[in-house]
């Protein structure tokens, strides 16, 4: 097999048709032109094909049944003449008298002619034959069945409708085989047509046109509510103004609206999270930046160019050993804050969704790895942890902070050689410790951004730890609550949606994670 050849076969089965091409042009070119602009010419299209298509439908069937009704008129004249031909034919021969002519009636704008098979011509009174029958009127009169139908142009121009039906042939009286040809002028019936066409094409004039006006309105009706929402989005962008638009009616279009305004009010409402996140943590960046100020302002009084070099005391501007390294040790303490206060400041500040593609997560482990990282940071604490195996789809480093913040809280607020309490059933992982607990008029407010009770102001902490748990809980769609454990200290509760086996949770779709 060449391999050459098989690439340019694949290439040559990949490459669009002249159908896709001609498709994708179009598409090309109608993606530049105006949605109203499309809307109304679609409309005037199809109400003018649909109008155009209804006026030649009824031309063709008026214009079939004036042509049939004529046929039919002419064909029971002929029929007529040709009875009476063979009753003057019986009639002379009866009487064995010669035939000279034939009286036959007379019609208006009609000419008659009476042959036989071998091609002779009969005078007809009032009637001279003006015609002289074809081939297949010859072929009628011979059978003595059938008819013939043809439309002849004169010499003049007029247009002649002619038809020949056979005279029957009498068993008592044998001969010659006649035929009758009735010819008659379409005078009248062409000028009934061209006021039929010119009538059709009159209406098939004013169709478009109501057609243009109905796609004109349209297109204007139809997209009033979408330039309605257009010049919210552009007051929207221009001013600022997150204020919700009027929705009227139950349409797609009001579907659509109010799908705008649901947009408009979350994002006014994180706009007001993140100013009230901006104001508070600029409220609580005062006070580690005033403090570390303030010992920036002494250490350059006694360490700058106005100090005495080996002076100390209250007027030498110097300070002891002692009094320097606990200087230092609360500036390096405040940068530390600092430095905790910016990262939890980043952590919430990220979106509502998790960045990270969710994959599973066996809830234990990440409870086992959080626990082993405080236990390294408080080692005169104990941990009691029971856990059970609670498998879910989510970001295992978000769950990890999580649970961190959780142990890093009960670490904070127990005694020395204190017990912190870790249980996880069900997709529930309560954390207890044995410290002064939570006040009841704190417990609403525990998990807000930047809340410190009284008694927590004087601790260490940027007071973010238990709202990054409530954001990594509703990221995941769970929740948090907090309470006094029997213990007399602080429980707090973190639930998960999930399974208690892995199968299981492979098995059912992740929830969508809370907006």
């Amino acid at each position: 097999m060449n391999p050459f050849a098989e690439a340019e076969r694949h290439d040559h089965e990949g490459r669009p048709g002249p159908y896709e091409r001609l498709r994708a042009r179009i598409t090309e070119l109608m993606s530049h032109v105006p949605l109203r602009t499309r809307i109304t010419a679609l409309v005037m299209v199809a109400v003018g094909v649909s109008v155009a298509l209804a006026s030649m439908a009824a031309f063709v069937t008026v214009r079939n049944q004036i042509l049939s009704q004529t046929d039919t008129t002419l064909y029971n004249h002929a029929s007529q003449a040709a009875q009476m031909v063979q009753g003057q034919v019986e009639e002379a021969r009866r009487y064995q008298q010669p035939l000279l002519q034939f009286d036959l009636p007379t019609y208006s704008d009609t000419k008659v002619v009476v042959f036989n098979s071998d091609d002779q011509v009969y005078v007809v009174k009032d009637s001279p034959p003006m015609f002289k029958p074809s081939e297949a009127d010859l072929q009628v009169a011979l059978n003595g069945e059938g008819t013939a139908f043809r439309t002849v142009k004169l010499a003049d121009g007029t247009r002649v409708r002619m038809v020949t039906v056979p005279v029957a042939q009498n068993a008592a009286f044998p001969g010659e085989h006649q035929g009758v040809l009735l010819a008659e002028s379409t005078h009248d019936t062409q000028q009934t047509l061209g006021r039929l066409t010119l009538v059709s094409i009159l209406v098939g004039i004013a169709g478009i046109a109501v057609a243009g006006s109905a796609g004109i309105t349209v297109g204007r009706t139809g997209l009033r509510p979408v330039d309605r929402l257009t010049e919210a989005t552009e007051y929207v962008a221009r001013t600022g103004d997150l204020r919700p638009i009027e929705v009227q009616g139950t349409d797609e279009l009001a579907r659509l609206a109010t799908s705008f305004n649901a947009m408009l009010t979350a994002l006014a409402r994180s706009q007001e999270h993140q100013r009230r996140l901006i104001a508070d943590a600029g409220h609580e960046l005062r006070t580690p930046l005033t403090s570390m100020r303030t010992n920036i302002d002494l250490l350059a009084q006694v360490f700058g160019p106005g100090a005495e070099p080996g002076a100390e005391g209250p007027g030498s501007g110097r300070i002891s050993d002692a009094d320097r390294a606990e200087l230092i040790a609360d500036v390096r303490a405040q940068m530390e804050e600092l430095s905790v206060l910016v990262g939890d400041l980043v952590e919430l500040s990220r979106d509502a969704t998790p960045q990270a593609a969710p994959e599973p997560v066996n809830l234990a482990d990440v409870v086992r790895q959080a626990v082993d990282r405080v236990r390294r940071r408080a080692p005169h604490l104990k941990f009691d942890i029971q856990v059970e195996p609670w498998f879910l789809e989510g970001d295992p480093a978000t769950l990890e902070r999580a649970v961190t913040n959780l142990l890093d809280n009960a670490a904070k607020w127990s005694p020395e050689d204190g017990t912190v309490t870790v249980r996880l059933t069900d997709g529930l992982l309560q954390v207890s410790d044995e410290g002064p607990g939570i006040a009841d008029a704190d417990l609403p407010h525990v998990f807000e951004r930047f809340y410190r009770s009284p008694e927590a102001r004087t601790m260490p902490g940027s007071g973010l730890g238990l709202a990054i748990v409530r954001q990594a809980a509703e990221n995941h769609g769970g929740r948090v609550a907090a309470a006094r454990a029997p213990s007399g200290g602080a429980l707090l509760g973190l639930w998960l949606p999930g399974h208690p086996t892995e199968e299981a949770a492979a098995e059912t779709d992740p929830p969508p994670p809370a907006a």
